[in-house]
């Protein structure tokens, strides 16, 4: 390839958003040259969901997605739809089933989508270029130079595709972030997020027995509430439900898990009681949770050890309500390490709902994670990834 190559779309990154955007730039007869830093595309895709990607999820409300601007996503989402995404796979002859709550994973493996996405890239035209890394980004004019350690390439349109800064270990870097700034767009403070807690390590002492058990419960954090699991670790808590919270948590918030959703745990004691059972509370605690998590939970609050029938009613009730409404205040996330997205990033009031062209640099755009924009989990954010995406594509 020539020092100085010319192309109508330069994207960065080869990961769900960068490909897809490709592929609708390519199918419009764009010049479209992908650069990516890992020795192979997609590196994110194929670790996600254990290996077999939860490439979306059949609802995909604007409300499941965390924004500075709560209606920025409704656009993209509104016009490129699972169901959209879904005609590819299907296109493909790629085997899936649904999981639970909506939630669509591969039968076989994440290659599946890796490789539909390549397929639809070579069919466009699109050029990847692996193993590259990014040295300058500049605008001369009306095209954007990008120098890398394998040559210099011009475009009219530079879409930055780069992701977070969340799982280090397949890339992930803050390069997003450092062209938005140097091109004077702001940049939402960012943070790891759909992530375990980090407890106390007072507390974690007290529930070290706990490592391993998982409870069904409703923890809420700042508003949001997620009926799913819980999994208590040596760092804290994980599982479906503490990753949802993440996303709303913020340093120094408390959470709340309701132990027993659905029934009134002061009404349920005080009726035991009355139908005069004489066991002792934390055995009593047994016909909902594993008899190790009755012993620390009764152990921590401190509950009478002695039989139902002999506790009074109001420290039954107060008993039950720490049950319903049990409080822990985390001392932080896991981190980038283990956080599966990162929140925050390229703020949305820089760009364009409907191409996610910068509203300052006209032929700059950024899509997928690298933008403010950042959904639960599961399948969420690879729809987010393949809407802003495809919306971009159309525009470049």
């Amino acid at each position: 390839m020539s020092p100085l190559s010319n192309h109508d779309v330069v994207i960065l990154g080869a990961g769900g958003a960068g490909l897809l955007c490709a592929r609708e730039a390519g199918r419009r007869g764009r010049k479209v040259l992908v650069l990516e830093r890992n020795h192979k595309a997609g590196a994110k895709i194929l670790i996600s969901g254990g290996g077999r990607c939860n490439f979306t999820n059949l609802a995909t409300p604007s409300t499941a997605y965390v924004s500075r601007n709560p209606h920025f996503a409704k656009s993209a989402l509104s016009r490129f739809t699972p169901e959209d995404f879904l005609a590819l796979v299907k296109a493909h002859g790629v085997p899936f089933h649904e999981k639970k709550l909506g939630q669509l994973f591969c039968d076989r493996s994440a290659k599946d989508i890796l490789n539909l996405l390549l397929e639809e890239c070579l069919g466009a035209g699109v050029e990847i270029l692996l193993e590259t890394d990014i040295e300058k980004v500049s605008k001369d004019g009306d095209q954007f130079a990008v120098e890398t350690n394998r040559g210099s390439f011009l475009a009219a349109s530079l879409v930055v595709a780069t992701g977070g800064l969340s799982l280090p270990k397949v890339g992930a870097t803050a390069l997003g972030y450092e062209i938005a700034r140097q091109f004077g767009l702001e940049v939402v403070p960012t943070a790891p997020a759909l992530d375990g807690f980090r407890l106390d390590p007072s507390l974690l002492e007290r529930l070290k027995a706990l490592s391993g058990v998982s409870l069904d419960v409703v923890l809420s954090c700042n508003g949001a509430s997620f009926r799913e699991n819980i999994l208590f670790t040596h760092l804290g808590l994980s599982g479906p439900a503490s990753l949802q919270a993440s996303l709303y948590w913020k340093p120094g918030t408390a959470i709340t898990i309701d132990l027993l959703p659905e029934r009134n745990a002061g009404d349920w004691l005080a009726d035991r009681k009355r139908e005069g059972s004489k066991t002792l509370l934390k055995n009593e605690l047994g016909a909902f949770f594993p008899k190790s998590f009755a012993e620390v939970f009764c152990e921590l609050q401190g509950a009478p050890e002695e039989p139902l029938a002999r506790i009074p009613d109001r420290t039954l009730r107060g008993f039950g309500a720490l049950l319903n409404q049990w409080t822990v205040t985390p001392t932080g996330t896991v981190g980038y390490d283990r956080a599966e997205v990162t929140r925050g990033g390229v703020a949305t009031e820089e760009l364009s709902s409907k191409t996610m062209e910068s509203k300052k640099v006209p032929g700059l755009y950024f899509i997928g994670e690298v933008v403010d924009v950042t959904g639960w989990l599961g399948g969420y954010n690879f729809q987010w990834a393949w809407a802003s995406g495809w919306a971009a594509g159309q525009a470049v």
